[in-house]
């Protein structure tokens, strides 16, 4: 049982050695994710608000993951222009744009007015 687990394991390494080498938005997000969590330690949120940061973060980056396998699996069906395919992959990036959205709003709710009133 232990070794289904190590390779299942083994297997979720892989696919994040994919995501990364193959996907620049993914790369993106991690740099975002990555300059929200020094804010947030610069800051020193709260905990309800080091959550809110860390789902935010691991959100983008699993709809980014979930979008770049979609659209693997649209091209291994069907390299050729379809209508059906791009809609399917034009789904898949929404979902991504809403996830980066619902982060931004989760981000400016936090930081915004940390950072204003260490302005005033």
């Amino acid at each position: 049982m232990l070794g289904k687990k190590i390779r299942s394991f083994r297997h979720s390494l892989a696919g994040l050695r994919v995501v990364w080498k193959e996907e620049s938005n993914f790369k993106l997000a991690i740099v975002c994710g990555t300059m929200a969590v020094l804010a947030a330690t610069i800051l020193e949120i709260s905990a309800v608000e080091w959550l809110a940061v860390i789902l935010s973060i691991g959100f983008v980056l699993s709809v980014e993951t979930l979008n770049t396998a979609l659209e693997e699996s649209c091209d291994m069906v069907k390299n050729d222009p379809d209508p059906h395919i791009a809609k399917i992959k034009d789904l898949g990036s929404a979902a991504v744009l809403l996830a980066s959205i619902a982060s931004l709003l989760v981000g400016i709710i936090i930081f915004l007015p940390k950072v204003a009133t260490l302005a005033w």
